[in-house]
């Protein structure tokens, strides 16, 4: 879908790993901005087929069991419809209903009469997603799946329809959930890179009675700008930079107030020299499950001020 997209508008290739990658010429190629948003989601892999026909899975990327009981899901690439299952609340003894359910506990039901009958619908290795549907709701919200990263490539995409007096590269990266190895090559035949930023979705903590300092950030509040994760430090004159442009060009914004996370900047920060770095991130209540939820007006901050970022072609280290 996103190269169908990006192709009349950019030099797009995809390499060996997976990775989408668009460049396009600046009006006056004073710099080089390179833009990265992951195109992967968290999800399940079958590992296993029980005599009675259910699946056992491992993780691909980190989500907590708890959000996997009696989800609908998609399995393989034919897609097909599967129910994630746990033993029922009143068969489980006290101890049990007083603890948090292990992934090895639970099991995908997919409707199959016996093991033979699901060998011959799944295998072994076969990708498990969410099936969750887009639903705009509330005062500007949104409820959907995979909003970490769907957030970073819709802003990607709609900033690769401008024209911009720095030279353009705008990578769209594979396997950022399971160690940020799309991140690793992509910087390979990239040339002269001024600055890279990386767009986002991370942890909203903004529920109960949650202390502020512990709140990560809040969706409808705008933009989050990182200061430092568990991957990176942003580059202090490019953070900067774009904390003093938000504030003159009006676009809400705010610090994402907790190290937590990790991305694909930890990546291009240092896999080929030292390269600058920043993150903008869209707040996601319930992020890595099957609802996440997003402020649309958050989306729109974070296109904002890369739009702001790009036009102004300003030197960054002076600021």
């Amino acid at each position: 879908y996103i190269l169908e997209r990006i192709r009349p508008l950019a030099d797009v290739r995809i390499d060996r790993m997976g990775n989408l990658i668009a460049h396009k010429k600046g009006t006056e190629g004073a710099r080089h901005v390179v833009l990265c948003a992951h195109m992967d989601e968290v999800g399940l892999m079958v590992t296993g087929i029980d005599d009675k026909g259910y699946l056992t899975y491992d993780t691909c990327g980190g989500i907590d069991p708890r959000v996997i009981v009696s989800k609908r899901v998609l399995v393989g690439e034919k897609a097909g419809p599967g129910v994630s299952g746990a033993k029922p609340i009143h068969l489980q003894p006290k101890s049990e209903c007083q603890s948090v359910m292990k992934h090895d506990s639970l099991v995908i039901d997919i409707g199959a009469k016996d093991k033979a009958d699901a060998e011959r619908q799944v295998n072994k290795g076969d990708f498990v997603s969410f099936d969750s549907e887009w639903v705009e709701f509330g005062a500007g919200m949104v409820k959907a799946k995979a909003l970490d990263d769907r957030s970073g490539c819709a802003i990607l995409m709609a900033i690769l329809e401008n024209t911009y007096p720095c030279d353009l590269t705008c990578a769209f990266t594979v396997q950022e959930e399971v160690g940020t190895r799309g991140a690793q090559t992509v910087m390979e035949h990239i040339e002269n890179v001024t600055c890279a930023i990386v767009l986002e979705g991370t942890t909203a903590n903004d529920l109960g009675d949650v202390p502020e300092h512990l709140r990560v950030c809040a969706p409808g509040k705008g933009v989050a700008i990182s200061m430092m994760d568990n991957s990176s430090l942003s580059h202090e004159p490019l953070w900067r930079a774009l904390r003093a442009l938000a504030r003159k060009e009006d676009i809400p914004w705010q610090m994402k107030s907790y190290v937590s996370g990790g991305n694909d900047a930890g990546r291009l920060q240092r896999e080929r020299g030292a390269v600058a770095t920043a993150v903008l991130n869209v707040p996601c209540r319930y992020i890595h499950s099957p609802s996440s939820v997003a402020s649309l007006a958050d989306v729109d901050a974070a296109y904002r001020l890369v739009n702001a970022f790009l036009a102004s072609n300003a030197d960054f280290q002076e600021g």
